[in-house]
């Protein structure tokens, strides 16, 4: 799963999480911060934590903003890593990516996406309540 948490409410962004099991969220903003106080990387760890729902940061090895831009950066040993770890924590738990726009048409929340289908995964997007957006594997 993915979905962005856009200007959003923190009890609407749990009510989505909920709403698919999630279990754990791994955010991958490459500088895990926000205007909105309550997704700032400290206090979204503590309320993820507070409804049971565990946060890995990941934004070090599958944030956006590369030089070179996103898809250049998919060839590198360390996105090579950051697929591979996230891979192994949503083998053992229903993962969410967390980033911050809404759509993941604008996000590289999409790049990531489309690795996981070539590696056979199916992606779903959460774009709001009731609503997603699926990826079957390639």
């Amino acid at each position: 799963w993915t979905v962005g948490h856009s200007s959003r409410s923190k009890d609407y962004v749990l009510s989505l999480l909920k709403e698919h099991g999630i279990e754990v969220v791994v955010d991958v903003r490459r500088w895990p911060t926000s205007k909105l106080d309550h997704f700032k990387r400290e206090n979204l760890e503590r309320w993820l934590r507070e409804a049971g729902i565990e946060y890995v940061w990941l934004g070090d090895l599958l944030g956006g903003y590369r030089r070179g831009g996103y898809e250049a950066y998919m060839t590198t040993e360390d996105f090579k890593r950051g697929l591979e770890r996230l891979i192994e924590i949503a083998s053992r738990r229903r993962t969410c990516l967390l980033c911050l726009e809404p759509d993941p048409k604008g996000c590289h929340r999409r790049f990531i996406a489309r690795a996981l289908r070539e590696r056979g995964f199916r992606v779903v997007h959460i774009l709001k309540k009731g609503e997603v957006r699926v990826e079957e594997p390639a």
